[in-house]
């Protein structure tokens, strides 16, 4: 069995996983770690949960500390890019604690923050920078940044990156960073753009592989709903609320969505059933983003529903199920989000809800991945439930009675009683026609006041 201290890692690194826990490499790691510490490029395909952070920090760390330079002034001489704001978070969090008896300093760069604290906390350089492809863009056309120490480029999640509309972004970045760099490329698929950025960007890379492309996660157990569109919801309602008894025990629960709408629908309905859930999207501000992962790490409200874009970044070990509310239209997104659990050499469980209109993308799933999927039977009483909370328009909006009014004058003659126009509403208003202000304009009640007290004066 393969230890890191075969692997020709430093003492201080060495010292470093020993103080996080880590006894031996993940297949990734092992294959990874020695042509980069050699220098030389590298193309990994991995899922995602398998230890690519460390397979590409560990050694990079270790080139940094041994070419022995100094920070570069407004640059830095790491970079990794990372295509959400929460993966660059976790890369960032990684490299300090791999780093900690380097002596390196550590950055991250992401949009949704302030671009004057960026600039401040740049302005001396650092040795590794974290940074989404927008904001470090925005530093460098300021001239607050610049690329020019640059010896180490990493690209994680670069699928993702072109998913998102990051390859003009990235080849502008590459043109900036010096030619003579060492560039790593991490990916959970591999796509024809990967394998043409790949022959752009590095020299004779070594590929390394852990799983097959596309395929998916073998700790991971598949299940399958087939479910009506608008009764997903109710089906979503009985599983978290413990009323349909579905495979593993819920920790924590990812629920993924298409759309940002669409997750606040959700959370919606389900706080409204009492079971409490957080969003997180691209529509939602930096500190509300890190507030509901804090609170799904802290499992102070263990059910998170996300976009893809927003859980690339997702790495906490305690996901214990995966439900695609909504399937996505493209079979690699699959790979991505089922990927969220089974972390750390845990297993993990996920339960597709797929609808008549949805029928391709499974076919499209399964043709891609592999996938084998244990179809699940719908709730005994799942039927009766959805007639019950699906009253018609005349029972969600019932008519108000009309209220009843007191009469005014005690007594039944005050119910006969014709009610009393005020005086100013008969005939003109006091004033009107006679060259003073008042009637129909605006401040025509407060002109009429004045008169009549000029009047009795």
């Amino acid at each position: 069995m393969t230890q890191f201290t075969d692997l020709g890692l430093s003492q201080p690194v060495l010292q470093a996983l020993d103080l996080k826990g880590y006894k031996e490499p993940t297949p990734i790691q092992a294959q990874a770690i020695p042509p980069v510490l050699e220098g030389r490029d590298l193309m990994g395909i991995a899922q995602t949960g398998t230890g690519k952070t460390a397979a590409f920090m560990l050694p990079s760390i270790d080139r940094l500390r041994d070419a022995d330079k100094q920070t570069p002034f407004k640059s830095c001489r790491m970079l990794v890019l990372a295509p959400t704001r929460e993966l660059a978070g976790q890369i960032a969090d990684s490299a300090k604690d791999y780093g900690a008896l380097a002596g390196l300093k550590v950055h991250s760069i992401v949009g949704g923050t302030s671009v004057n604290k960026d600039r401040n906390k740049l302005h001396r350089g650092t040795d590794i920078l974290v940074a989404t492809p927008g904001r470090l863009l925005d530093l460098i056309d300021q001239k607050a940044f610049k690329l020019d120490g640059v010896e180490i480029l990493v690209l994680d999640e670069a699928d993702q990156m072109l998913d998102l509309g990051f390859i003009h972004a990235l080849r502008r970045i590459s043109e900036l960073v010096p030619a003579d760099r060492q560039t790593l490329f991490f990916s959970a698929t591999m796509p024809k753009q990967i394998q043409e950025l790949v022959g752009k960007y590095c020299r004779n890379p070594a590929k390394v592989s852990v799983t097959p492309e596309s395929t998916t996660a073998e700790r991971i157990d598949q299940y399958l709903f087939m479910v009506q569109q608008d009764e997903k919801q109710t089906l979503l309602e009985m599983i978290l609320s413990e009323r349909h008894d579905v495979p593993g025990k819920f920790e924590r629960v990812l629920i993924f969505a298409r759309t940002k709408h669409g997750c606040d629908r959700i959370v919606k309905k389900l706080g409204q059933s009492g079971i409490p859930a957080n969003a997180i999207h691209g529509n939602k501000s930096q500190p509300q983003r890190e507030r509901a992962l804090d609170e799904f790490k802290r499992a102070k409200t263990p059910i998170l529903v996300a976009t893809d874009v927003a859980a690339r970044g997702i790495d906490i070990p305690g996901v214990s199920h995966v439900l695609n509310y909504e399937l996505p239209n493209v079979p690699e997104q699959y790979v991505h989000r089922i990927g969220r659990t089974a972390r750390a050499g845990r297993d993990g469980v996920a339960i597709a809800f797929c609808a008549e209109d949805e029928r391709d993308y499974l076919k499209d799933i399964r043709k891609k991945t592999d996938a084998e999927f244990e179809r699940l039977p719908l709730p005994d009483n799942f039927r009766a439930v959805v007639e019950g909370v699906g009253p018609t328009k005349r029972e969600q909006k019932p008519k108000l009675a009309r209220p009843k009014v007191r009469p005014t004058g005690g007594g039944s003659a005050g119910k006969d009683k014709p009610k009393q126009k005020h005086p100013a509403r008969k005939g003109k208003p006091s004033g009107a026609g006679q060259g003073r202000p008042g009637g129909g304009r605006p401040g025509g009640n407060r002109n009429r006041s004045r008169n009549r007290s000029r009047a009795a004066n």
